[in-house]
């Protein structure tokens, strides 16, 4: 990517972003963060890849509603940011999700209750040491 699509894309980026938080009414894209953009060298197009904040990330009928609200939307997106950042030529809008977020919150989760698990295994073993032994905590502290 050339300095001036990483330009244009940066712009895009942040400007589309302060359209979706401030001025975007459609209820299916107010829990949309932008996470990339992708702009075409000949600035034909932009693919901005979006994650979503919500509980319902898993259900696939709630991210196509994402999808076709931010689809709707594209036109009016493509407006407001024309008229906000001077370009010759306004790149037509595309959307793709992106699961990395999601991906990386589940993998976050699993990592965490793991070590739930290996610090519950680690205390019922040391308990079981003791009995065993027949010692106690106070014991293991005197000595």
């Amino acid at each position: 990517m050339s300095r001036r699509t990483e330009k244009v894309a940066s712009q895009l980026k942040g400007e589309v972003a302060r359209i979706l938080r401030e001025e975007a009414t459609d209820p299916r894209i107010r829990l949309v963060t932008l996470t990339r953009v992708d702009v075409a060298p000949d600035l034909s197009h932009a693919v901005f890849f979006y994650s979503v904040m919500s509980a319902d990330v898993e259900d696939s009928s709630a991210l196509e509603q994402v999808e076709h609200g931010l689809h709707s939307a594209a036109a009016f997106l493509r407006r407001r940011a024309a008229r906000a950042l001077s370009l010759k030529r306004m790149p037509e809008l595309r959307f793709r999700y992106d699961p990395s977020l999601a991906l990386g919150t589940r993998t976050l989760g699993l990592l965490r209750e793991l070590g739930n698990a290996q610090e519950g295994q680690a205390a019922h073993a040391d308990a079981d040491a003791r009995t065993h032994t027949g010692r106690s905590e106070a014991d293991d502290e005197k000595a």
